[in-house]
């Protein structure tokens, strides 16, 4: 975390006074995967072994965190390099779009010509199950003692995966919603848990690539703190993943 900087609190009723604030720390982070040089995203450099595998299971680029092999960690003065090596079918694909250049943004859309590229298929979820009220109530409320980054800043995002009874087995946060999600995803997969028997809670706003993100995770429910856009709803249907929006203290929407 980023030392407490100096800073002037402005009170609307025209009173000031100092302060001292943290900040969320954001770097860029680049991706390298094979020796190739793949995205650059901007991150909180910690748990930066998760995200490398947590990406690459998320972008498709491997089928199973077994296929990420030999992860390396630089920092420089400039921000942080994450060298990987892969295998399996992700190979070509990585080779495909590193000739493309279309990885410059978390959402993945920069640069793509081939718009029938958005709309490829999810995979199918293959158990939609609505998590029960009680257990969403709980995960939401457990979430946020599960947060430091977030208590100290306001300012991170918070991902994480609740058992059935709504207890929370992981989470991580960082300043990217997207980055987030990876960081949970790999930390799941390399602890050899599935995402299967339970449901992934996040506190971002619900858009399209955060739905595919935990859909190719293995997700089968999605609880998110705020409400989705309509191409989120659609591929959530499309995916047959159960989808939980505006969860907040006392009610939430079930959508899927």
């Amino acid at each position: 975390m980023a030392p407490p900087e100096p800073a002037r609190e402005v009170a609307r009723s025209g009173g000031s006074q100092s302060v001292a604030r943290p900040w969320v720390p954001e770097v860029p982070v680049a991706l390298e995967f094979n020796g190739l040089a793949y995205a650059v995203m901007m991150a909180t450099p910690a748990d930066l072994e998760d995200f490398v595998c947590g990406f690459a299971l998320t972008e498709g680029l491997v089928e199973s965190v077994g296929q990420v092999d030999e992860i390396a960690l630089a920092e420089t003065d400039r921000g942080w390099i994450a060298r990987a090596t892969i295998a399996g079918l992700g190979v070509e694909r990585l080779m495909e779009r590193v000739r493309g250049r279309v990885a410059e943004s978390s959402c993945g859309l920069c640069g793509i010509e081939n718009l029938e590229a958005i709309a490829k298929p999810l995979p199918k979820v293959p158990a939609r199950t609505a998590p029960a009220s009680d257990a969403v109530f709980a995960a939401l409320d457990a979430l946020k003692d599960r947060q430091p980054l977030n208590a100290a800043t306001g300012a991170a995002h918070g991902a994480a995966f609740a058992r059935p009874d709504g207890s929370l087995l992981l989470v991580r946060e960082d300043v990217g919603r997207h980055n987030a999600i990876d960081k949970l995803v790999g930390a799941m997969a390399r602890d050899g848990q599935g995402l299967e028997q339970g449901f992934v809670v996040s506190t971002a706003r619900c858009s399209y690539e955060i739905v595919e993100k935990v859909v190719r995770a293995g997700a089968v429910a999605l609880v998110t703190v705020s409400l989705p856009t309509s191409m989120a709803v659609e591929r959530a249907k499309e995916a047959g993943l159960s989808l939980v929006c505006l969860a907040r203290d006392d009610s939430f929407l079930q959508l899927t």
